[in-house]
C-alpha cells in the first residue's frame, strides 16, 4: 500500500503511454496494491490483448471500460457521438471521483482520459475533482495524447512519448498482440 499517491501522466505522440502504464498495474499488483484501470475509448466489444490477459487472471488488477461505440477516425465528426460519449465520460468520472475519494483501489489508471480532455470530450474539472478529493495514498495515472499546460501542472509526474519513427507512417496496419 502507497503511503502518499502521486499523479503521473503519459502523453505524446508516440507509442508505449497504455503500455507504460500497465506495466506500472503490474508492479503495483505485485506489491499487493489494489489497480483499477479503467479505458475511455476503448468499448468493451473492442478486442484488446491487456483485457484477455487481465480479465483471465486474479492478479489484483481489474479493468473497465466506457462502453460507448467510439470509432477513432470517425466519431470525432459525428456531433450526436461526441454528445452522448461526453455524457458517459462525465458520469463515469464521477463514479471514478468517488471511488478515490473512498480509495476502493490503491492505484487509478485513467487509460486514454487525456486525448479525452485534449478534444472537448472531458472537462478538466472533473478530472481534478478525481485528483483533489483522492485519498492522498491514492496514486492516479492518466493517459493520452495533447496534454495541456494546466493538466501537467496538477502532476507530480509527466513522461512525454515522442514518435521518432512508426511502421504506420509507411502504411502498415496496427498489428494484434503488439498494437492492440
Amino acid at each position: 500500500m502507497l503511503e502518499k499517491g502521486l499523479v503521473q501522466i503519459y502523453t505524446g505522440n508516440g507509442k508505449g503511454k497504455t503500455t507504460a502504464a500497465l506495466g506500472l498495474a503490474l508492479r503495483a499488483a505485485g506489491h499487493g496494491n489494489r489497480v483499477l484501470i479503467y479505458q475511455f475509448l476503448k468499448p468493451s466489444a473492442l478486442d484488446i490483448g491487456e483485457r484477455s490477459i487481465l480479465r483471465s487472471c486474479t492478479a489484483g488488477i481489474t479493468i473497465e471500460a466506457l462502453d460507448m461505440p467510439w470509432d477513432m477516425s470517425k466519431s470525432l465528426d459525428d456531433s450526436e457521438a461526441i454528445a452522448q460519449t461526453r455524457a458517459a465520460i462525465s458520469q463515469a468520472l464521477a463514479k471514478l471521483a468517488q471511488t478515490a475519494e473512498k480509495r476502493l483501489y490503491d492505484c487509478l489508471i485513467l487509460d486514454e482520459i487525456v486525448f479525452c480532455l485534449s478534444k472537448g470530450l472531458a472537462k478538466l474539472q472533473e478530472v481534478k475533482r478525481i485528483i483533489d478529493k483522492r485519498h492522498p495514498s491514492v496514486e492516479i495515472v492518466l493517459t493520452g495524447s495533447d496534454a495541456s499546460k494546466e493538466l501537467i501542472a496538477l502532476a507530480d509526474l509527466v513522461t512525454e512519448m515522442k514518435k521518432i519513427k512508426h511502421p504506420f507512417d509507411k502504411g502498415l496496419a496496427a498489428r494484434r498482440g503488439i498494437e492492440f
